[in-house]
């Protein structure tokens, strides 16, 4: 497109006023913040400076404490320690760089780069730090009393629901507790969205692809009362196979889904879509939640009626092995303790609300969680082998990747297991004997290279690890042992084909999961440090929730089918109430709480508690049905409010807290992509089979990635659904990471929504935009043939699903006219119609 044409699109962008960019806030950065701090900063504090910089420290180095965000900014002798914002000005950085002969700490060694890069991150983002006061030092007792009475960990209460004084505007139970705050503030509720636009805003939210305009015509034209006409398209949306996409696409952001496991070696997941498909399904199926939850956590120790399902239920527990590992890291136990503390956190965060992972190296500082507890629950997924198909290198060569460390979810193991002879869990022993003998040998390894050459035991040391690796291999399969042979062809490769040379079947009867390991209780780290090592805790709960009660761990089983029947339990104050919040967060913009992953002290508190419980109770009290929580609120009054601003209502509620009017929401990449898909007529709705990159790659994507040569089957272009494309850590797609696609190594309940010049170049010069606009500009054309004033009324209906207005239609006929030629005026008109805000927000 050259560029007087494209300054003409830009032009009309700018001067339609259906095209004006809303006023958008960006979210609260408050909110990441102090997850960088907890998350990064205070384990990074407690692991290295507490012990001389701190209220506990028996003598104050240089009268420094950084145990509060008051005496860290105070300082000691040399000044304060930190610079919000500056950190090339703040002595705390520049004591961890090194640089300084004389000023260098800790003393005992430098921080790794990771550590160095978090803390300066910290800084530069104005350290937000919620330490308030002194180090108050209070009992675990008192801390667990007073953290029992926070409102997340009460009884969900059967509440009734309130009266008010305008009935009539009611649709149902969710409009009174809306309405009665509203009156108790002297609020009066917008109109409501006219048809067009509500049609658009439940399409979109239930099925993230716009309306046809012939489902457009239907509605608009449909006699029967808005309230049944809006139920006969909900159950219709609600049936679409389109559903589970966009429903099981909310759930993948929370369980930070990815095809690879990025950071040091991203190697690839070739067996992460089944886990993805295994979501989407389930959400189509409107499985019961609390079965979901199970499944994920214990599926292969769930009974099962038959292979299906037992295979079903294995892939499940994929759930627990998409975590994102460091697969460079050589310490075996500093390993599994990350991939415990990657299980713990997202199994926190994504079903309780709550932050686990902020006790590893200590008692949790907000909530009532301590150091214990976090081991107690650690010790069951430490009895729990992780099939996640990767290894770490811990000095045991460069294949990180083996198809003998996944799930067999073949017939015939499905038969074995359903009859009680479940293979994972019959060679449990013996995967557990591999693993001793890696985590003795690592350290052996080690050792050894260390050694001079004619050290005394040097000999004995290499003939004793001689022994270690025969009974290692005899432990592997005849597949896993294949990979050892032919070493002298293995010398003439090169060390990325060694890499990439594991050969298995991309399609064949394997699947990311768990089973049953060597069961144990851990010992709590102290520090998190996995060489500084304290007391064995028994396996069991966070003690603040011990009200609710699980059942006795059997003995010899890893506790997982326990904690998933406690946290699916109706007496669990937290999993209903974290699942109704993230529904209504995904309808409204906002969460009743507003920090979706994080319902602890630290977290938001609820704007409307009462109508919270009562979606939560109704939610567990109706079979745990999705499909029917989504169905009751948006059938209510409250969703289906217009966003027009009313200057007497936001004068009392300008931040529309009370949901006086609908909130204009800016829709997600895949939304925005898939639209850009159907209404050019591009898109393909049947699912994908397999891996949606080349699977038989099993080497590192970061390296093959810079030479330009990553191997993805799928590309933005793709004609397929934004769900099935391929989502690698460290190299998303350009465009989810300027319409803030969900970072795939963490939990993400609620995605950041910025508003930056990227986003309208992206619109005005990236191809797949202009090949959309060039295409839906042909496909207007054979509809409406010469008519060129029908072809700009159906491009307003198959992009904004809505009439033009004959201003609109004027300004947007002398555009077109004004193009060199009538071809290229239509296909710029519509690029423009997809730059608008109007195209990219729900009305």
């Amino acid at each position: 497109m050259n560029s007087p044409a494209l300054l003409s699109c830009l032009r009309l962008t700018l001067a339609l006023p259906l095209l004006l960019s809303p006023s958008v806030t960006a979210q609260d950065s408050r909110r990441e913040g102090l997850d960088v701090f907890e998350k990064h900063v205070r384990p990074l504090l407690a692991k290295h400076c507490y012990e001389c910089h701190s209220a506990e420290s028996s003598s104050v180095k240089g009268n420094l404490k950084l145990d509060t965000r008051t005496a860290t900014l105070k300082g000691g002798d040399s000044g304060p320690a930190l610079v919000a914002g500056k950190p090339d000005d703040s002595l705390l950085l520049k004591s961890v760089m090194y640089d300084n002969p004389d000023l260098q700490m800790p003393p005992k060694g430098k921080l790794s780069e990771d550590e160095i890069a978090a803390l300066r991150h910290w800084i530069e983002i104005g350290a937000p730090d919620p330490r308030t006061g002194t180090s108050d030092q209070i009992s675990k007792t008192t801390r667990l009393k007073q953290g029992r009475q926070h409102w997340s960990f009460q009884p969900v209460r059967l509440v009734q629901t309130p009266s008010v004084k305008n009935a009539a505007w009611t649709r149902s139970e969710i409009d009174h507790f809306i309405l009665a705050r509203q009156e108790q503030a002297g609020i009066t509720p917008a109109a409501d969205a006219d048809r067009p636009a509500l049609l658009r805003r439940v399409t979109l939210d239930l099925t993230g692809l716009p309306p046809t305009p012939q489902q457009l015509s239907q509605f608009v034209a449909d006699p029967a009362s808005d309230d049944e006409a809006l139920a006969k398209v909900v159950d219709h949306l609600l049936a679409s196979p389109a559903f589970g996409e966009r429903w099981g696409r909310h759930w993948l952001d929370v369980v930070r889904y990815a095809d690879s496991v990025g950071k040091t070696r991203n190697i690839p997941f070739p067996f992460a879509w089944r886990y993805r498909n295994y979501v989407i399904d389930s959400f189509n199926a409107d499985k019961p939640y609390d079965r979901f939850v199970q499944e994920q956590l214990a599926g292969d120790l769930l009974p099962s009626r038959d292979v299906r399902q037992r295979s079903e239920n294995v892939i499940a527990t994929g759930f627990l092995a998409l975590g994102s590992m460091d697969l460079n890291e050589r310490d075996l136990d500093q390993f599994r303790l990350d991939r415990i503390d990657d299980q713990m956190d997202t199994l926190g965060r994504s079903m309780l609300g709550l932050t686990f992972g902020c006790a590893r190296c200590h008692d949790h500082k907000f909530d009532p969680i301590s150091q214990q507890d976090y081991y107690a629950l650690a010790g069951i997924f430490a009895s729990t082998r992780t099939l996640s198909g990767n290894r770490s290198r811990a000095g045991m060569g460069n294949t990180y990747f083996h198809p003998e460390l996944l799930a067999d979810i073949g017939d015939k193991a499905a038969k074995e297991a359903i009859a009680g002879r479940d293979p994972a869990q019959l060679k449990a022993a013996t995967l557990a004997r591999a693993d001793e003998i890696r985590e003795t040998l690592a350290p052996m390894v080690q050792r050894f290279k260390a050694m001079p050459d004619n050290a005394p035991g040097k000999a004995a040391l290499k003939q004793r690890m001689a022994v270690l690796r025969r009974e290692l291999q005899s432990l592997q399969p005849a597949d896993a042992a294949a990979g050892t042979q032919g070493k002298s062809k293995a010398k003439q490769q090169s060390k990325q084909q060694r890499l990439e040379a594991v050969p298995f079947d991309p399609a064949g009867d394997i699947a990311m999961g768990v089973s049953e390991g060597r069961i144990e209780d851990l010992k709590l780290r102290i520090r998190g440090e996995p060489d500084l090592e304290g007391d064995v805790v028994e396996r069991g709960l966070p003690t603040v929730l011990e009200t609710v009660g699980m059942s006795r761990i059997k003995e010899g089983t890893s506790g997982r089918e326990e904690l998933a029947k406690w946290l699916t339990s109706s007496r669990n104050p937290l999993t209903g109430r974290v699942l109704v919040n993230r529904v209504w967060g995904h309808l409204f913009g906002r969460g009743l709480v507003e920090t979706p992953d994080n319902f602890g002290v630290a977290g938001a508190l609820p704007s409307h508690p009462e109508l919270l419980d009562y979606l939560a109770a109704g939610f567990v009290q109706d079979d745990w049905s999705v499909k029917r929580l989504i169905r009751r609120i948006v059938l209510s009054r409250v969703y289906r409010l217009s966003t027009d601003i009313q200057p007497q209502q936001a004068a009392v509620d300008e931040g529309n807290q009370l949901y006086w009017r609908g909130n204009l929401r800016r829709l997600d990449v895949e939304a925005i992509r898939d639209s850009l898909l159907q209404t050019s007529g591009q898109l393909e709705l049947q699912r994908p089979a397999g891996a949606p990159y080349k699977a038989e790659f099993t080497g590192d994507l970061s390296r093959v990635a810079a030479r330009g040569n990553l191997p993805a089957d799928l590309q933005l272009s793709s004609p397929v659904r934004s769900v099935y494309l391929p989502v690698f850590r460290s190299l998303l797609f350009g465009m989810y990471t300027v319409f803030d696609f969900a970072e795939p190594d963490q939990v993400n309940g609620q995605r950041d929504v910025t508003t930056v010049p990227g986003q309208a170049l992206f619109l005005l010069n990236n191809g797949l935009v202009a090949d959309a606009s060039v295409r839906t500009a042909k496909q207007l054309q054979q509809q409406y043939g010469e008519d060129s004033k029908a072809q700009l009324a159906g491009a307003w209906r198959l992009i904004l699903c809505r009439e033009a207005s004959a201003d609109e239609l004027r300004m947007a006929e002398r555009f077109v006219e004004s193009a060199d030629a009538e071809a290229t005026g239509l296909a710029l008109l519509v690029q423009a119609l997809y730059a608008s805000a109007e195209f990219r927000y729900t009305p």
